[in-house]
């Protein structure tokens, strides 16, 4: 069908984005962004909320994604 996949973006809302995709902050906690609350309350878009804490929002964003992705091709994940 056209249904495209859900990916994570640079520019959604760090709230909404973390509610969509848990692993988000899973991601965010292996590289010390432990406290996804914090990041929150300081940034609007995913991009921000990273890019603040001097990480780069690129790579985490490719990573979240790639792991979005093999939980699909695993669904018993």
């Amino acid at each position: 069908g056209d249904i495209m996949k859900e990916r994570v973006t640079a520019d959604m809302n760090i709230m909404e984005a973390v509610e969509k995709f848990p692993i988000i902050s899973e991601v965010l906690m292996r590289y010390g962004l432990g406290c996804a609350g914090c990041i929150i309350s300081d940034a609007e878009s995913l991009y921000e909320g990273i890019a603040v804490h001097g990480l780069d929002p690129d790579i985490i964003i490719e990573e979240v994604n790639m792991i979005l992705e093999m939980q699909e091709e695993e669904d018993d994940y």
